[in-house]
């Protein structure tokens, strides 16, 4: 099985605008099992061949989604994910960008009553299980191919990036998470590596952080106890303290928040720290080749 999303996934599109039918179409493409969307006043017709419905429990009853996409604008993000998480989807993913930081406080409360929902993001690409066909996000597909590496990242860019190197070198990828780069999001990176640790299908993962916060020595205190190789790269070496870089997370406020901190929490953790993006595809090859994996 892979990581949160598989075959068996059935993925609802929260918020039918040009984004979310345009991705709809490409996931569908791919051979993923979009059953439906929802927007309300519309229930009953159909975008792009996809049956749309008025709610979220409606889509739920009728066609026994179990992953919701959320593309909802941000100012009713807040709504959108509550009504999610009240219908009991398992696995909610918020791809918009700008869902305000009080929002979010909202949203983490509910997700504490509600332990048995993952909420992935905000403002992040996706997940993608390339073996299983499962895409559910904005992440390019040409750039990915079935395999046993397990992709974790704030930053989208840099996930695509990250598989692409690794493609290229004939190292598959078991599941791409891109977990989002704001400031409060639903689902660390310490908590995917977590699922990968106990994912049967992966056998190493690449960990993409930033600047800013202490998400990465969250992780780094996870991977002491981890059995499989970690390879991360911490992005914004050269960014300057207390300036904004990208995503509203990527700022240095405090000493735990610079790269030199995180990448120093990740190597006394045992992780392969790299220093380059452009080495990140290298560098996994040379680790699995040395474990014997590759």
């Amino acid at each position: 099985m892979a990581v949160l999303l598989d075959q068996n996934s059935r993925i609802i599109i929260q918020g039918m605008g040009a984004a979310g039918s345009r991705e709809a179409e490409i996931s569908i493409a791919y051979g993923t099992r979009i059953v439906a969307g929802v927007s309300p006043g519309k229930g009953g017709t159909e975008k792009s061949g996809i049956p749309l419905c008025n709610t979220v429990n409606e889509a739920v009853k009728k066609f026994e989604a179990n992953v919701s996409l959320i593309f909802v604008p941000a100012p009713f993000c807040k709504d959108a994910i509550i009504e999610a998480i009240n219908a009991k989807i398992p696995l909610i993913i918020c791809i918009t960008e700008g869902v305000p930081v009080i929002d979010m406080m909202v949203i983490k409360t509910v997700l504490e009553n509600n332990k048995e929902t993952i909420l992935i993001g905000p403002n992040c690409p996706g997940i993608l299980s390339p073996g299983e066909q499962a895409r559910a996000g904005i992440m390019p597909i040409d750039v990915y191919m079935p395999g046993n590496i397990g992709v974790i990242s704030r930053s989208g860019t840099l996930v695509y990036e990250t598989v692409d190197q690794l493609t290229r070198l004939g190292i598959g990828q078991s599941t791409s998470i891109g977990v989002g780069g704001d400031p409060i999001i639903g689902t660390s990176q310490k908590k995917a590596l977590e699922l990968f640790e106990v994912d049967s299908e992966t056998a190493g993962v690449v960990l993409i952080g930033e600047i800013g916060g202490s998400a990465e020595q969250e992780a780094a205190e996870f991977i002491k106890l981890m059995t499989k190789p970690v390879i991360s790269f911490i992005a914004g070496t050269t960014a300057p303290p207390g300036r904004r870089m990208g995503h509203a997370g990527a700022i240095i406020s405090g000493a735990s928040g610079t790269a030199a901190a995180k990448q120093d929490a990740l190597k006394n953790a045992g992780s392969h720290v790299v220093s380059s993006p452009s080495d990140i595809g290298k560098t996994v090859q040379e680790v699995l080749k040395n474990l014997g994996l590759l």
